[in-house]
This record gives C-alpha cells, sequence and structure tokens, in this order.
C-alpha cells in the first residue's frame, strides 16, 4: 500500500499567510514608534551628548572647546566636596534604605487584611505620596524653620535644632523622605504579601509554626522579588538626592550635606561653570549605578538560588 507524501501548500497560500504577519509586524512597529521616539529624544541623545561634554572642555557660556580627555575627570575626582559627597550620599542611602523598607514591610503587614478599617490606613499611608517631592521639602522648610515652626519653643528649650548641625539636618531630612516615599513603598509590599498563596500560611500553621517562624522562613522568602525591586528604587532615589537637600539644608551646614547630584549642580552653574567636569561626575554616578544595581540584583538572585 503506498502512502502518499503530503502536498506542499501552494506559493499563493503562501503568500496569503505572510500578509497577514506582515501586517501585524507592520502595526507592532507603529504601536512601538512614539515610545522608541521618546526614549531615543529624551534618553538616548542626552546621554550620549553627557558622555561627549565629559570628554570635552565645554565651558557653560562658551560651548565645546575641544576634546581634553581624561582631565575631566581628573578635576572631578580631585573636587575638594566629591569624597565629602559620596560619603554623605552612601550615608544618607544606607539610613534612608534601612528606615522605608523597614517601615513598608511593617506597614503592609499591619494593613495586609482587607477590611474598611484598613483600607482607611492604607488611604491615610498613601497620601503623603501624592504630594511632590518639591512640594514637601517646602512645606517642611517651614516645619523645621526656627521661627514659623510650631516646635519651635519645645527645640530651643531642649537646646536642640533640625537643620543646625550635620547630625540633625540628615536626620530630619530622612524623616521627610521617609514620611513622603513609606506608603509608596507600603503598595509595592502589599502587593507582594497579595501574590503568596494562602496555603503555604495554612501549611506552616498546620505544621506548628510560630508567626516569627511564619514570616522568616515563608513571607521573607517568597517576598524576595518585591525586596529586590524596592531595594533597588530606594537605593537608586537616594543616591540620586537633590531637591530635598537643595531646599532643606542648601549643602549646610558647613557643606556638611552635600550630595554627589548637588555636587554636578553646583560645579555646572554655580562657581565653575564648567559643564564638562560636571559631565564627568555625571558618568561616574551612572557607571556606579549600574554596578551597585548590578550586585543588588546579583545578590537576591543567590539567594533565591
Amino acid at each position: 500500500m503506498s502512502v502518499t507524501a503530503p502536498s506542499r501548500p501552494s506559493r499563493a497560500a503562501r503568500r496569503g499567510r505572510a500578509r497577514p504577519r506582515g501586517r501585524e509586524a507592520l502595526l507592532g512597529w507603529l504601536y512601538a514608534t512614539p515610545t522608541a521616539v521618546f526614549v531615543i529624544a529624551l534618553f538616548a541623545v542626552p546621554l550620549l551628548l553627557v558622555f561627549r561634554m565629559s570628554l570635552s572642555k565645554w565651558p557653560l557660556l562658551a560651548g565645546d572647546q575641544g576634546v581634553n580627555a581624561p582631565d575631566n575627570f581628573v578635576k572631578a575626582v580631585e573636587h575638594r566636596f566629591f569624597a565629602d559627597s559620596v560619603l554623605f550620599t552612601l550615608k544618607y542611602t544606607a539610613l534612608a534604605t534601612v528606615l522605608l523598607l523597614a517601615l513598608a514591610l511593617g506597614l503592609a503587614l499591619l494593613v495586609q487584611e482587607s477590611s474598611r478599617w484598613n483600607n482607611l490606613l492604607r488611604a491615610s499611608f498613601l497620601i503623603p505620596s501624592a504630594l511632590g517631592l518639591a512640594s514637601a521639602s517646602l512645606l517642611f522648610y517651614v516645619f523645621y524653620s526656627p521661627y514659623a515652626s510650631p516646635l519651635s519653643p519645645v527645640m530651643e528649650r531642649l537646646g536642640l535644632s533640625f537643620l543646625d548641625s550635620p547630625t540633625s539636618a540628615l536626620l530630619s531630612t530622612t524623616f521627610l523622605i521617609v514620611w513622603r516615599y513609606a506608603g509608596f513603598y507600603m503598595v509595592l509590599m502589599l502587593v507582594g504579601l497579595q501574590g503568596i498563596p494562602a496555603e503555604v500560611y495554612e501549611a506552616a500553621r498546620t505544621d506548628g509554626a510560630s508567626r516569627w517562624q511564619t514570616f522568616r522562613k515563608v513571607t521573607l522568602p517568597l517576598l524576595r522579588p518585591t525586596l529586590a525591586l524596592t531595594t533597588v528604587l530606594c537605593v537608586t532615589g537616594s543616591l540620586l538626592a537633590f531637591e530635598q537637600f537643595y531646599i532643606l539644608t542648601k549643602g549646610g551646614p558647613d557643606n556638611s550635606t552635600i550630595t554627589v547630584v548637588q555636587l554636578i549642580y553646583m560645579v555646572a552653574f554655580q562657581g565653575q561653570n564648567d559643564l564638562g567636569v560636571a559631565a564627568a561626575i555625571s558618568v561616574i554616578v551612572l557607571a556606579a549605578l549600574v554596578c551597585i544595581n548590578a550586585l543588588q540584583l546579583r545578590a537576591f538572585r543567590s539567594g533565591e538560588n
């Protein structure tokens, strides 16, 4: 008994099938084009310009005056505030990240169960996130003012101040950031908590696990992807801190609260007016951000393994 081979589709049939696929691909490109244009115009082109500026002598008013690599990077590292600003930014990043993650996780655990009271608490915790950072900084600037703050008489009697010393300025600014962003990170933590299956908790209770054991052995391991996301966001935002310190402290007292982004602004538009050196600092910050985020993600992935 002979078996006939299946007939191959004709060329016209293949063309008919290819047309819908080609139209779908064309529609996909059309949908992606606006986003691609924005990314190229607002990210790729400025990034390339920053790299070029970092390798050129580029005064603020005179413009490009030729390549002078690597002089800008040498001047950036040798700047009198560079080392201090890096150390202060790292100190602030560590403090803000730990406080934000701890408070956000605590608030998420507090309002994890859905109820009318918890829904009200969620909205209350999230309200500060709706306020812009510059607006929140101006609000706290008035609150910290020795002339307008309602707490100024109490602070004077105790011999304390909000912004007059390096330590108090750091703590006061960190309090602003925690107040502003804790609700936002609480929402991210809450999404991660609600993604954990209830059967896992039931199995842990059946095995006789305590609340602390359930939190340590079940909640934290299953919440690891959310913790990785929030940690990256916290660290990145803290390393790029600018508005809160620029409005509250202006880098004071005694230039003790200058962040790296503040230093970029100072070099570019105050004093030196040197966009080349400022761009070199920006490139250093970008490289540091990429390395730090890569190390964070690698640490979380190795922890999962």
